[in-house]
């Protein structure tokens, strides 16, 4: 939106609340940070190492890479949680970044503790930060409207500038100089958003300020000390008797275990809301919804994040990265996907809006974003097979594979969020986003053990069996789009 700045109040942003670039630079930066080092991460675990690296098999890298992530996205319902009952949102904002950028510098470090010290930090304090800096974007537009939604697309923006600027830095530092410096180089990033943020915060009036009672707060405290000694009581009953061999745990196994338990929960959920949730039959109908969409929904997040586990190998082990004489960091190519949102996010939203009365419904445009995402996977499997014999693939393979990754990606995640809020019964909406970001952070975690058959199956058919089955449930989804409808009804 363009705007008079002579006649724009002092108090506005480019026509918005003041407030909006405050979090607008905090986001960008904790996004500059996170993919930053999300790029390096895998790269890192499996160097050698004496070359700097941890020396871990594909394997196990990729399945710490797919625990840290499913973890980032897991505590963000706690997150929100500890900043609604406890701090507000804008104390979580501050205190999730500082505790960000201490993982970051923790794992400049140069050793193995660190290493897994920093990525817990990280995912503690993004649990603070990630959740409750949108919080506060939505309290900055009380009136709700299209204001808020333009609003939304400017942080939106943030996001992606971020994402972009990070893995060309972190990348390049990491990769040509030392990886330890490229970690740095996120903290860095993450303190520069605090900083402004702590400037900023005169411009957010009373959004995000905690609104608990007294007593709301003195029992959440209660309620966070026994969750906390429960966690670490259990943690110290698994590290025991792993420590005295009665118990025998790989990272693998934490991580497949994992997978297993979370989907049990989820499943316990959706029956204890469809049994004593007290829904009305019209309330029953949308509900019923809600878990297929969540399925669809892992289903694609964990071949999109292939991104950065596998497809990042890919990119340093197997593609031609010489241009112009000198060969660019492998992690630059994870920039190439918030570059396609920055393009292609408006032209996307022309489009549904210009389509107004056929504007697909929200199955098919599920079914849209699985079957792109499926289209990228098998350009991947076909440049892999040239590969096979020692040859590498030309970058351009790459760019069209996430090409597709980002069509289907704003086909399906935007819709994924508005359609929890009118599909949940109000008094539920709270924690069916919960669990929708938990269908995410389900995504993650498969993405990291997919990610770990690099070592068993060849690229091409790896590659291929994701995109088989990501169009599958895809067009599995096409099939039942219809009945499905009726069961939404007016929701789009």
């Amino acid at each position: 939106m363009i705007v008079d700045m002579q006649t724009s109040s002092a108090s506005d942003w480019f026509g918005h609340p003041r407030g909006l670039s405050t979090l607008f630079f905090t986001e960008m930066w904790e996004r500059f940070s996170y993919y930053g080092m999300r790029a390096l991460l895998i790269l890192f675990m499996t160097d050698m190492v004496a070359t700097g690296g941890l020396g871990m098999t594909d394997v196990t890298a990729t399945a710490i890479y797919g625990l840290y992530t499913f973890g980032v996205y897991a505590v963000a319902l706690p997150g929100g949680w500890i900043a609604d009952r406890l701090m507000g949102q804008r104390r979580a904002v501050l205190w999730g970044g500082i505790v960000i950028a201490a993982g970051h510098f923790t794992m400049a470090v140069p050793t193995t503790n660190a290493f897994y010290l920093g990525l817990v930090l990280i995912v503690l304090g993004t649990g603070l930060l990630k959740p409750n800096v949108s919080a506060i974007v939505a309290d900055l537009y009380p009136e709700g409207g299209a204001r808020r939604d333009a609003g939304f697309s400017v942080f939106y923006m943030g996001i992606n500038v971020g994402a972009l600027a990070g893995p060309l830095v972190c990348g390049t530092l990491g990769e040509n100089v030392n990886w330890h410096l490229g970690f740095s180089a996120a903290g860095v990033g993450m303190l520069l958003g605090v900083v402004q943020y702590v400037w900023g915060r005169r411009y957010l009036g009373e959004a995000g300020e905690l609104r608990s009672t007294p007593g709301e707060k003195h029992q959440a405290w209660r309620t966070l000390f026994l969750g906390v000694g429960v966690v670490v009581g259990l943690t110290a009953v698994f590290a025991v008797f792993q420590a005295a061999g009665m118990l025998s745990l790989s990272i693998l196994m934490v991580a497949q275990g994992t997978g297993v338990l979370i989907t049990i929960l989820v499943v316990l959920y959706f029956a204890y809301v469809f049994l004593w949730g007290n829904l009305t039959e019209d309330e029953r109908k949308r509900v019923a919804v809600i878990p297929l969409l969540f399925l669809a929904a892992a289903i694609f997040w964990s071949g999109f994040e292939q991104a950065g586990s596998s497809m990042n190998l890919f990119a340093e082990r197997l593609t031609n990265r010489a241009i112009l004489g000198s060969e660019i960091p492998a992690s630059w190519l994870q920039s190439i996907n918030p570059l396609f949102i920055i393009l292609l996010a408006p032209v996307f939203g022309s489009i549904w809006v210009s389509l107004g009365s056929r504007n697909p419904s929200i199955v098919v445009k599920f079914t849209l974003g699985m079957v792109q995402l499926g289209l990228g996977f098998f350009v991947l499997a076909w440049a892999a097979t040239g590969t096979v014999d020692g040859g590498l693939a030309n970058p351009m393979w790459l760019i069209a594979t996430y090409f597709f990754h980002t069509t289907g990606e704003l086909c399906l995640s935007p819709v994924g969020l508005s359609s929890i809020t009118k599909l949940s019964p109000q008094r539920f909406v709270g924690q069916m986003m919960g669990i929708w970001f938990m269908a995410a952070a389900l995504g993650n975690l498969l993405a990291g053990l997919v990610a770990g058959l690099i070592e068993s199956l060849p690229l091409p058919q790896l590659f291929g069996t994701v995109g088989l089955i990501v169009t599958g449930a895809g067009l599995l989804m096409l099939i039942v789009s219809r009945p499905v409808s009726r069961l939404i009804g007016a929701a789009k």
